[in-house]
């Protein structure tokens, strides 16, 4: 890393956030050749919710070279289970998706998972630094990026780089200094979440699969993790959470009550550490590049977790970000057409989970998913979305369109439920959350 006499800081890269998208988009630039400048505000270990991966994160893995250092600390993840009628409920198994997806991911609790990306992206020769606020961005009309940095001791920095990657999560740096954050119209949800021991799990095989539950203002995850504890959590309407009046824990334990299968593993469980709270779901940025810069992963968008997303999302991306920064660092009159492709990939990724997640919950998709049909394999195709597989399979991708056109045919032939359904969800939608107790909601 250059410095000037004047102590600026140069760079090629700079690459703001310490999570997934940032790490794999700072390691894979480094050994492009790059030099890369990272700066996370906080310290690893830090925590973090959603411990689901995918299948597909596995090859990325395997690529930064941590797949084994993840396999060490993570919970053997074979698949997904969904509600049937009652108590019972259906396996969705990734050894069944079409795709070249691995049949296994894992759970991992995040706080290791991320320490392991960013000390990689440091072995890597990245000068990833912790306790490093950046302040405020600016790019210049070269497209060159000036920033300005507070370290935790009161040090001022001042950095220069050829290209700035937002990788800053749920903070959305550009998305608010740029006024192009948008609240999602079509989907807003609250969550509350908690570490539990004593939870049932899954039997043989199955104890790492992760759980999902429904009720009628919401979903609900149970991620069991390597350490014996279960990551619990209620995704709900805001109007529905609005309703917990200070009574946190006891309000996440009540909620759980509403789910026939849920309570009965809660028999002997007990909160570990924290309740948490948070409102600041479901966005999108206008715009994911500009002359100069590309977000990455969460600073881009962020949507509902319930097919366990947003880590395959964030590192996705920054794999395909390196590739596009340093395909325009070394052909600058190319920048335009190249983040055109890059956001065009994407944002298809985002588009074929959002359609899933704003109608998870809709009385169509839960009679779908509890009893799935496998005619011209549109379960294995949606299985494959469940394992990642949304970017460049045309088998899936065809299955995933019957799959929709299934779902439109059902709908119609109970359109009144359907309808009303669509009303309330839009309903809630517009409905604002605030009383959040993680740092990036609103105090």
């Amino acid at each position: 890393m250059e410095n000037q006499a004047d102590g600026q800081i140069n760079c090629d890269v700079l690459v703001v956030g310490g999570g997934p998208a940032g790490s794999t988009t700072a390691t894979m630039l480094q050994r492009r050749g790059l030099n890369v400048l990272q700066l996370e505000k906080d310290h690893h270990p830090r925590f973090h919710i959603g411990e689901s991966l995918l299948p597909a994160n596995m090859p990325i893995l395997e690529e930064l070279g941590v797949l084994d250092e993840v396999r060490g600390i993570g919970m053997l993840k074979l698949g997904a289970d969904f509600p049937e009628v009652g108590d019972n409920y259906r396996t969705y198994h990734f050894s069944r998706s079409l795709g070249k997806t691995p049949p296994y991911a894992f759970q991992v609790k995040r706080e290791d998972y991320d320490e392991i990306l960013f000390r990689n992206a440091q072995r890597s020769g990245v000068d990833a630094r912790e306790g490093v606020k950046v302040d405020r961005v600016e790019i210049q009309a070269d497209g060159s990026c000036i920033a300005q940095a507070t370290v935790e001791t009161g040090e001022k920095l001042a950095i220069r780089a050829r290209y700035l990657v937002d990788a800053s999560g749920r903070d959305t740096l550009l998305g608010n200094a740029l006024k192009i954050k948008v609240k999602n119209q079509k989907h807003q949800s609250a969550a509350i979440f908690a570490h539990f021991k004593g939870v049932t799990r899954r039997p043989g095989d199955e104890a790492g699969n992760i759980s999902i539950y429904r009720f009628d203002y919401g979903w609900c995850w149970f991620i069991p993790l390597s350490d014996g504890l279960m990551s619990i959590g209620c995704v709900c309407f805001p109007e529905y959470l609005k309703q917990r009046r200070g009574r946190t824990a006891e309000f996440l334990l009540d909620t759980l009550k509403l789910m026939p299968g849920a309570v009965e593993r809660m028999a002997d469980a007990e909160i570990v550490g924290e309740v948490r709270v948070t409102g600041n779901y479901s966005y999108t940025c206008s715009a994911m590049t500009g002359r100069g810069f590309v977000m990455v992963g969460d600073a881009f968008a962020f949507v509902d977790p319930v097919f366990s997303s947003g880590v395959y999302l964030a590192m996705h991306s920054g794999k395909h970000a390196a590739a596009l920064v340093d395909a325009v660092l070394r052909n600058p009159q190319q920048e335009s057409a190249l983040q055109a492709a890059f956001e065009k990939r994407i944002r298809r990724g985002v588009r074929v989970f959002s359609w899933f997640i704003y109608r998870f919950n809709s009385p169509v998709m839960r009679s779908l998913f509890a009893s799935p049909r496998n005619v011209l394999k549109v379960e294995q195709g949606v299985i494959s979305m469940l394992a990642g597989d949304v970017f460049d399979s045309g088998p899936v991708m065809r299955r995933l369109h019957l799959f929709k056109a299934i779902y439109a045919a059902t709908g119609l032939a109970n359109f009144k439920r359907w309808w009303d359904d669509l009303r309330e969800r839009r309903r809630q939608s517009a409905t604002d959350f605030s009383g959040g107790t993680t740092p990036v909601d609103p105090s």
